[in-house]
């Protein structure tokens, strides 16, 4: 069939760049030197597919239960602490929540360098939707990349400390702040921003690493040209095939000029496959939290896309949760991995969302593989239309269909989804991919809002409470099978599991827990506990490894927060934001201090 022309005076240009690009892509050469070695941690996830999996084996299953502690450092912020330091050679490099400070560490004394705290208006922490989270720093040539909370980018001289430039991502004033980590792929450091909550139109950006000098920004909404959608050579799923996703793709699915304001933030982790010049991201939930206020599918909130790196434009995208209507963000980690599907090899991407599915799509064409529920209490969808790629809904658990005013009751998952921000892994020796999961169902009332900038634009009412009918914990750890869509094994615990996985050769898996335990099980069964370890505070931040003088060594931050912890970390005894009282949490008082510190374990010397 044929297509109408684009309106892109420059899509032929395009067209050639991406049809050329595969055989010339290449990523930046000192992150892949950097994290080619493992006695590295050079990246948040360990390296450019998200995988969070270690080569280091000296800790395994045999000895990981006579770790011990090495030694401590803490950060001197009582808040939430997500994401995790950087290990390149002998030095660490360490990130706070806000006020965002960043330490340079010398390991061969465990003296500091130099430390960076940044001069924010404290007035940016009520902008903040879920406590003032950082989830970590990028490191490429001899700097290091930190994305404040009121939005500044800057890179930092790796050696001194000393901004080499800084450059505003956008305005606090109207909610538009991060807490997103950048990455950098190639030339380009790539950041996203906050605000949904706020009615802050999402978008993600990259700069050039040496003058941080915007090179392009593609908007999550909006008119065609401004999102970098080429409405002919960008595809998506539909009718069991890719398709292009035709003109005015995101302006055909609001009510006037709704997309504005419309979220689709992009505050999550990012991947890339230098083989395809694509990078991967999600993007976050349509504001109001009020569907009754922006009918239609609210195109491209919710959605995985797929983007070249050099342009900005995107190859292909994919709606997870058309026309959201239970805060389900789209913005968790896109997985790279090349797996057997049904019998078949591909390159995969593998995407555990909010909403509680997990999607298996072929990472180099965006066709939609498998799609099941990775959390059995799932019930706001009976599935998810493979032809369609849309969810199959259930009107008894439909917000919408209440309408304002009307609380919809016992819908699974919670806004904080049967997985939030924290990362999973995946392990190439068992084929499985290890997700910290929440168990956790709510009750939502939605109400009409006005929009004023600055101000939060949420428009409904949560209350989450323990998955009802089940193990009477709030999180799983579970063991998954993205080729068949199936849990291989899964371990209850108490609290949601809002920790980052790690997997290592040594046959290790390992994960935090919001008691403050660092857990590490058996890659083969995980319900096998070798190793616990209480730290001064619960754990939100992400496990990771390295190698110093011979000696493995593994880390976690603890520090309470995140959305699960707010209340504890903030202060807070009861909901005073909006944003979803969660029942059970205020339980982890008996097991946990506010704090902020590393924790590093290393095998007893001999």
């Amino acid at each position: 069939m044929s297509h109408p022309r684009s309106s892109f005076p420059w899509r032929h240009c395009v067209a050639a760049a991406l049809f050329t690009l595969p055989a010339l892509a290449h990523a930046n050469p000192d992150v892949e030197k950097n994290i080619a070695d493992p006695k590295n941690w050079a990246m948040q996830a360990g390296d450019m597919f998200n995988q969070r999996y270690s080569k280091l084996r000296q800790i395994n299953t045999g000895n990981v239960g006579k770790m011990q502690v090495a030694w401590t450092f803490s950060t001197g912020v009582l808040r939430g602490h997500e994401g995790s330091p950087l290990v390149i050679g002998d030095r660490m490099y360490l990130h706070s929540p806000f006020p965002n400070k960043v330490f340079a560490m010398d390991l061969n004394t465990q003296k500091l360098l130099w430390k960076y705290e940044p001069k924010q208006d404290p007035a940016v922490i009520p902008q903040m939707c879920c406590d003032t989270v950082n989830r970590g720093l990028a490191y490429a040539e001899g700097k290091v990349f930190l994305q404040q909370a009121d939005s500044t980018l800057l890179a930092l001289d790796a050696n001194t400390g000393k901004v080499i430039w800084s450059v505003k991502n956008g305005d606090p004033k109207v909610g538009a702040v991060n807490t997103n980590a950048p990455h950098v792929f190639k030339d380009k450091v790539i950041t996203g921003i906050s605000g949904g909550e706020w009615g802050v139109r999402g978008y993600i950006s990259a700069y050039d690493i040496n003058t941080g000098k915007q090179a392009w920004r593609a908007y999550s909404t909006g008119p065609d040209a401004e999102m970098l959608v080429d409405p002919v050579g960008t595809m998506t799923w539909t009718d069991g095939r890719m398709a292009p996703v035709g003109r005015d793709s995101s302006l055909k699915t609001w009510q006037g000029d709704q997309w504005k304001i419309g979220g689709g933030t992009t505050w999550g982790w990012f991947s890339y496959d230098k083989a395809n010049n694509l990078m991967y991201y999600g993007t976050g939930n349509p504001s109001t939290w009020n569907p009754a206020q922006r009918p239609g599918d609210n195109k491209w909130s919710m959605t995985i896309f797929a983007r070249d790196v050099d342009t900005g434009v995107a190859k292909w995208a994919y709606q997870m949760t058309p026309y959201d209507e239970w805060d389900f963000d789209g913005v968790n980690e896109m997985i790279l991995a090349d797996i057997n599907v049904k019998g078949q090899p591909r390159k995969t991407l593998v995407h555990f969302d909010r909403n509680g599915f997990g999607y298996t799509l072929d990472r180099v064409t965006g066709e939609l593989l498998v799609a099941e529920k990775f959390d059995p209490k799932v019930n706001w969808a009976t599935g998810i239309d493979m032809k369609t790629g849309r969810p199959i809904g259930v009107k008894q658990y439909s917000t919408a269909a209440g309408g304002p005013d009307v609380n919809t009751k016992g819908v699974c998952p919670a806004a904080l989804g049967s997985k939030d921000q924290q990362p999973a892994s995946f392990d190439p020796n068992t084929r499985l991919f290890y997700v910290p999961t929440n168990h956790v169902c709510m009750d939502y009332e939605p109400f009409k809002v006005e929009y004023t900038a600055g101000q939060p634009y949420v428009g409904a009412t949560l209350s989450m409470y323990p998955a009802p009918g089940s193990h009477g914990g709030m999180g799983n750890y579970i063991a998954w099978d993205a080729g068949t869509g199936k849990i291989v094994q899964s371990h209850p615990e108490k609290f949601s599991v809002w920790s980052g996985a790690l997997n290592t050769a040594g046959g290790l898996s390992c994960y935090g827990t919001l008691e403050g335990y660092l857990k590490c099980v058996d890659a083969k069964d995980i319900n096998k506990e070798l190793f616990r370890f209480k730290t001064p505070s619960g754990i939100i931040g992400n496990v990771f490894t390295y190698e110093h003088q011979g000696k493995q060594y593994l880390g976690v931050f603890s520090g309470i927060g995140g959305w699960a912890g707010i209340g504890m970390a903030a202060g807070l005894e009861k909901d005073t934001d909006g944003l979803g009282a969660v029942g059970g949490y205020r339980e982890l008082n008996q097991y946990t201090e506010l704090g902020g510190s590393l924790t590093v374990f290393t095998l007893p010397t001999n």
